[in-house]
């Protein structure tokens, strides 16, 4: 079953602290690791990371020890099972990550843990939970399936699809540039891209798209945006990208806007009223707000609403303050509120 990662999320925050545990199947770079961590910190939980990719049986159960007599042997934990298995008055996240690209050896060790909650003779605290994510088979991720057994120990399987809704909360929480916000809501379709050959190219992700945003704020000169935005999301969404910011560029800028918003230019074309209502969300503060919301009020006269509550709601989620503004509390009132609230 397809979830959002605002559902996924929600399961996450159900499941967890009843113990129950997930396994979550997606594309590469969709976000499933920071989902989890995202939920492990709002449910007050540490987080144990462990890649089974790399690992062999014995971490799951521990290396024979003999006894002082040498008539007998037990198994004694080391590196994350030891840690799990360690009394703690913080609840934990077992996160088993990449989980199908493990051996089959390494899953079957793995079985007793995730339905028995112990291996051997020592026994898992009550407050651990298993949450364990992979790649599909059909995704060149050298995923060779997950055992029926292994599977059946998890009390739900879903499987996690990108949105560019979840994308963009995300990156307006973290401050991710206007520019590249504005672009993916243009071409929502280049979020995630599938890619359709073996060759030694990125293609597309919300991770790609992360990595991107954060070269887009390193002061790169012009002429290497190009080859740089290619090596992080491919040639062809690079060129899209380039091709947006020369429009992005060219329009006035908020201060501009700001300046005169009763008479300030509206653009017409889509690509561009994104670009102006990415600008102008970021470029809000409880100082001009209520020049914004001029300008969001004549974005709907227009006929252009979804943008206006693009505008206001990508704003007051990056400033929380400016939910409490006269301008913002006078505007509930009226069309630009029941945008918001619709």
């Amino acid at each position: 079953m397809q979830v959002t990662p605002q559902q996924l999320t929600d399961i996450l925050t159900t499941y967890v602290p009843r113990r129950l545990p997930v396994l979550v199947t997606g594309a590469p770079g969709i976000g499933k690791s920071d989902i989890v961590a995202q939920v492990a910190e709002t449910t007050g939980h540490e987080l144990l990371i462990s890649h089974p990719v790399v690992e062999d049986p014995t971490d799951s159960k521990g290396l024979p020890f003999a006894s002082a007599d040498g008539g007998s042997a037990r198994f004694l934990p080391f590196g994350d099972l030891e840690r799990a298995l360690r009394p703690s008055a913080t609840p934990l996240i077992w996160f088993l990550d990449d989980l199908g690209q493990a051996s089959p050896a390494v899953q079957a060790a793995k079985m007793q843990l995730l339905l028995a909650r112990r291996i051997g003779e020592h026994h898992l605290p009550d407050n651990v939970t298993f949450v364990a994510a992979t790649n599909r088979r059909n995704d060149n991720a050298g995923v060779s399936g997950i055992l029926d057994p292994v599977i059946s120990r998890f009390a739900t399987v879903v499987e996690l699809v990108p949105t560019i809704k979840g994308w963009t909360e995300w990156a307006v929480r973290n401050s991710v540039a206007a520019e590249l916000i504005a672009f993916l809501r243009f071409r929502p379709d280049l979020l995630s891209v599938r890619k359709s050959t073996r060759d030694i190219e990125s293609t597309p992700s919300p991770r790609s798209w992360g990595f991107l945003a954060k070269t887009m704020g390193a002061g790169l000169p012009t002429d290497l945006e190009l080859i740089s935005y290619a090596g992080s999301v491919g040639e062809g969404a690079a060129t899209e990208l380039i091709a947006f910011l020369q429009i992005f560029r060219e329009l006035p800028s908020p201060d501009a806007i700001l300046a005169a918003p009763d008479s300030a230019p509206i653009p017409e074309k889509f690509a561009a009223l994104y670009a102006i209502a990415a600008a102008l969300a970021m470029y809000s503060t409880e100082a001009n707000f209520e020049r914004v919301l001029v300008y969001a009020q004549r974005l709907v006269a227009s006929g252009h609403s979804e943008f206006a509550a693009l505008l206001v709601t990508d704003a007051v989620r990056r400033t929380p303050a400016l939910a409490s503004t006269h301008a913002f509390i006078r505007a509930q009132a009226g069309p630009v509120g029941a945008l918001i609230h619709g």
